[in-house]
């Protein structure tokens, strides 16, 4: 059967990354330096950084503080510039300045620039301005707070143009319920699960029921041999269902500004690697956040955001609401860590993608270029 030019479908079958790629310690810490601390990492959302607090945040394999002054946020290197202690362990309130623990070297908060030594007297070849605090790239996007460690970040960008949410008022949004967990998996195996339904109908059979597109194996119709884009769209949540809602009615009032079109579609997807997704539905908006912590484990933060009128409803439960998604989560959590077990299989060296896999395939050349420019 015909593949359309416009389907996504690849054209061939090319290589996974090697076994070596989810196992390797050293493969690990190059990728901490080639894409985390080279890329827009998310580190939470805006209302996480009160201000007058310094908080510590971790950004693949370096420690940040983030401080939120009278001038707004700001961020550094945790590492005092004397001989390189830990500046804060534990989030705290934070004034003008930022003193090390240790020494008692002392930078302003808003812009990391060194004021004083503590009681050493430095000679006259000691310039202060040389040794401020080493800032990181910081930008609020949609209220969630962005980081870049790059010497020169490139603009942050998704799969889809950011302003793809536009119409949904995620900044003002507030978080209702708040899952964490730890998979024992590479975070590249989560992400690859994510980018591929060819597993759900036979790992999500509820996510199969809400989304009946999901239960051919495909992300969506142009992926089905013989589309074609004269073929009437779809909808892609079953009929009488408006939400991903444990029984599809929405949860709230239906976000105003939103299309037509936006409501039909049920749910919008922005993917920001290496770190984020988020889901915007018509009545609130979810958001997935990916921190590796070892080449075998990775953790997972995902929460729920609602407006304040929704979450003051009489009898409102937002963890009964989220209780769909997490059960999607959950499944793609143990599919993951089934993915990586068979990884560290000795006989294992490396798969073959199919053609409805091309997003992984996309990601794979997204981190590699990455890792090459590293290089």
């Amino acid at each position: 059967m015909t593949v359309h030019p416009l389907s996504p479908r690849l054209d061939h079958c090319p290589a996974s990354l090697p076994r070596g790629a989810y196992l390797d310690l050293d493969w690990f810490t190059r990728e901490m330096g080639a894409v985390f601390a080279a890329e827009w990492v998310c580190a939470g959302r805006f209302a996480d950084f009160p201000r007058g607090m310094l908080r510590r945040v971790q950004l693949g394999s370096a420690s940040v503080l983030v401080s939120h002054g009278e001038a707004g946020l700001s961020a550094f290197h945790n590492v005092c510039r004397h001989r390189g202690a830990e500046l804060c362990a534990l989030d705290r309130p934070v004034g003008k300045l930022i003193t090390c623990p240790y020494h008692a070297w002392s930078y302003r908060a808003a812009d990391g620039v060194l004021v004083a030594t503590g009681p050493a007297q430095p000679t006259e070849d000691f310039d202060r301005t040389d040794h401020g605090l080493l800032p990181l790239a910081l930008q609020v996007w949609q209220g969630f707070v962005f980081l870049n460690a790059s010497a020169a970040p490139r603009p942050l960008a998704a799969d889809v143009p950011l302003s793809t949410l536009d119409n949904w008022p995620i900044a003002d949004l507030t978080t209702g319920h708040r899952w964490e967990k730890e998979l024992a998996c590479n975070w590249k195996v989560f992400w690859e699960n994510y980018s591929e339904c060819l597993h759900c109908p036979g790992i999500h059979p509820e996510l199969c029921e809400m989304v009946p597109v999901y239960g051919e194996g495909i992300m969506g119709p142009s992926e089905a041999l013989g589309w074609t884009p004269e073929q009437p769209a779809r909808r892609n949540l079953r009929e009488g269902a408006e939400s991903w809602t444990p029984d599809g009615k929405p949860c709230g009032p239906a976000f105003s500004e939103l299309t037509a079109e936006e409501r039909a579609r049920g749910y919008s997807f922005v993917t920001i690697w290496p770190s984020l997704y988020v889901v915007a539905h018509v009545d609130y908006v979810r958001a997935v956040r990916i921190q590796p912590l070892a080449p075998q484990r990775t953790r997972l933060v995902a929460e729920w955001y609602f407006p304040d009128a929704t979450l003051a409803q009489p009898g409102f439960d937002a963890a009964q609401v989220a209780s769909f998604a997490r059960t999607v989560l959950t499944q793609d959590g143990e599919a993951a860590e089934m993915n990586q077990r068979g990884l560290a299989s000795p006989a294992f060296t490396r798969g073959r993608l199919m053609p409805e896999e091309y997003e992984i395939h996309r990601f794979h050349r997204w981190l590699l270029r990455a890792m090459d420019r590293a290089a």
